[in-house]
């Protein structure tokens, strides 16, 4: 084979003994923690050793170095045979692997982002290709940097869409530096794998998909040093047929054993079995270094560089400003990419993508992908990633969202169209739920826009806000109502309208805001002053101003929001005020499954447009006098 040559014996017995070793390793970790997946473990044991011993090029006590390699262990639920690679490489103590499941341990099964040489979390199947097509998209047309992406994947996760959905993306934009290396073992949770060992029908399946696919024997140390150091001309699938719970008697091949730990005695017999196949050798091997040819990057102090350029009275979607937004924010800082999934003409990232063609990666109607590539284009801080679809199309994809939130990725995300903002497109493309959704991810940051300024405002805040945050951005045109030098900061709410004889609060978000206006100009007319506030951000809510605000209007307050009731503005305000004496809250929102229409028709039929909001107030002041 070009450029192939074959390792010498000496160098196949060293990666037997590590491979060897590995499982001795796995096995007296999870038999300690008396939790753990050591037959998931055994059966890649030959796989990891000729990976990071043969195959990559990293730098063992650098992890995360921007020029190395990139490993992600998509079945995730074998990390311990992870740490044995890393005990391996010296940058773990073996005693660290003794501490696995430990409550105060950072070795935990599945693995986290806590340790440096985990990308990303690996908690959920099929998820890993996803985020390695984003980190080989990087290394190929962002770093343009010799880099390559190894990902070990199990046969299960071989179920879910989410990988086939990868698949495509990865063939599309021809990934040559990706490897997906399948650990065929046949055997899943509770039944066998749909393929078990027909190895040769994941094969026309890869090779469908336009991958270059090659069967190997997966524990053969020299078919896999051979399958590895094959030229690529577009991604790569090692099919390794194995077999799992090599080398445990009692469990080899056999339902019955996964998520099992062996028992003390067992274990011990079975660890004693593969430390006499350890065969004495003078010869160490040694991680090869990485080549030096990427680019440094520095993600720090990404603001814009101007104040927005709207003026007072003038209209225009925040789905539209959020484009124009993104475009300025690119045109001064090289890493800002954005990603899209076929909706850019309607998120109005087209404008980013007409301005910076070669950082704009389209991901077409595979939202759970989306998220992926997202995650793995962002992952080492190589990125600043603005993601972006119609908001309910994010729900698709909550299972990614929930895993980049638990790794803290710094993914940015818009979701478009929100609430009743789609109108004529019915129910099913209306976001009434992103709110519940994206509050409830830990350590995420939730921006609600009402006009120009504030989307641009929001997307300047959300560069600079570490991990995960979410702009909410709706279809139809609202009137500009802040001044551009106006001051925004996460977590704090404006007042937009207020007078020294306000009886109401009213807080209202995104164009919800210009129908509280509105309603103000109608009870303005019978007497009765509102105070408005906008919070800006959902998450954090500014819980201090809005009950500072409440108690000028005698604990009158009313929430109206263009989403359901469950999860939403109303119900994390009512969380706080619950505690409070003397506060009256009502709340507006969506009650039920809205119908097709036009926006401002189906903001009265679903009683949130200006009217209501006048309605609801009168009642709370009728409440407030029959209560004296």
């Amino acid at each position: 084979m070009e450029d192939y040559h074959k390792p010498d014996q000496q160098t196949i017995q060293v990666l037997r003994n590590i491979a060897n070793r590995l499982r001795i390793n796995c096995i007296k970790a999870t038999t300690a923690a008396g939790h753990g997946h050591p037959t998931s473990c055994c059966s890649v044991a030959e796989i990891m050793s000729v990976l990071f011993f043969h195959t990559m090029r990293y730098r063992p006590e650098d992890p995360r170095h921007y020029n190395n390699d990139r490993f992600l262990l998509s079945k995730g639920h074998a990390a311990p045979a992870l740490y044995s690679m890393w005990v391996e490489t010296g940058f773990l103590k073996e005693s660290e692997m003794f501490s696995l499941c430990q409550a105060d341990s950072s070795h935990e099964s599945p693995t986290m982002h806590k340790q440096h040489f985990v990308e990303v979390a690996h908690g959920f199947l099929g998820q890993g290709l996803g985020v390695a097509c984003g980190m080989a998209y990087t290394g190929k047309y962002f770093d343009k940097s010799s880099y390559r992406v190894f990902c070990l994947m199990g046969d299960g996760e071989m179920s879910e869409g989410s990988v086939w959905e990868a698949m495509s993306f990865a063939s599309y934009y021809h990934l040559d530096n990706l490897v997906a290396i399948l650990d065929i073992n046949r055997l899943c949770q509770s039944d066998t794998a749909p393929l078990q060992h027909h190895v040769d029908k994941y094969y026309k399946r890869f090779e469908a998909f336009g991958w270059h696919a090659i069967i190997v024997d997966g524990h053969s140390v020299e078919e896999l040093c051979k399958a590895l150091s094959q030229p690529r001309h577009q991604p790569t699938a090692i099919i390794a047929k194995t077999v799992k719970g090599k080398g445990i008697p009692a469990a080899e091949d056999k339902q019955g054993w996964h998520a099992k730990s062996l028992p003390k005695d067992m274990a011990e017999m079975v660890v004693k079995d593969w430390q006499s196949r350890i065969t004495n050798t003078s010869k160490h091997l040694y991680p090869s270094a990485p080549i030096e040819d990427s680019p440094p990057v520095s993600l720090r102090n990404i603001r814009m560089p101007s104040t927005p350029s709207y003026k007072a009275g003038e209209k225009i979607s925040t789905r539209k400003a959020y484009g124009m937004a993104l475009a300025k924010l690119g045109r001064y800082y090289e890493r800002v990419v954005a990603l899209d999934g076929d909706t850019n003409n309607l998120t109005y990232s087209e404008i980013f993508k007409n301005e910076h063609p070669n950082r704009f990666v389209e991901c077409y109607v595979a939202q759970q992908n989306l998220v992926s590539v997202a995650v793995g284009c962002a992952a080492r801080d190589r990125n600043l990633v603005f993601a972006s679809t119609l908001s309910t199309f994010f729900t698709r994809a909550h299972d990614q969202l929930r895993m980049a939130a638990m790794c803290e990725s710094n993914i940015k995300l818009c979701g478009s169209h929100c609430g009743l903002s789609s109108g004529e497109e019915g129910p099913s493309l209306m976001g009434l739920e992103d709110f519940a959704m994206f509050r409830a991810l830990p350590s995420s940051t939730v921006f609600y826009p009402s006009d120009g300024v504030t989307t641009e405002k929001a997307l300047d805040l959300a560069a600079t806000t570490k991990g995960l945050c979410y702009i909410r951005t709706s279809r139809h045109d609202c009137p500009i109502i802040y001044n551009s030098n106006e001051d925004f900061h996460v977590g704090q709410a404006k007042v937009v309208y207020q007078s020294k004889d306000d009886q109401v609060t009213v807080v209202a978000a995104g164009m919800l805001i210009h129908e509280a206006l509105a309603a103000a100009e109608l009870l303005k007319k019978e007497r009765i002053s509102i105070r408005i506030i906008d919070p800006f951000t959902i998450k954090p809510l500014d819980y201090k101003t809005i009950i500072d605000h409440c108690r000028a209007t005698r604990g009158r307050v009313l929430t109206v929001e263009d989403h359901y009731y469950e999860g939403g503005l109303g119900e994390a305000l009512s969380s706080v005020m619950v505690n409070e004496q003397s506060f009256n809250l009502h709340c507006l929102a969506v009650s039920h499954i809205p119908r097709s229409g036009k926006p401002h028709e189906l903001l009265k039929i679903y009683g949130i447009d200006r009217d209501a909001i006048a309605q609801a107030v009168r009642k709370l002041m009728s409440s407030s006098t029959n209560a004296k």
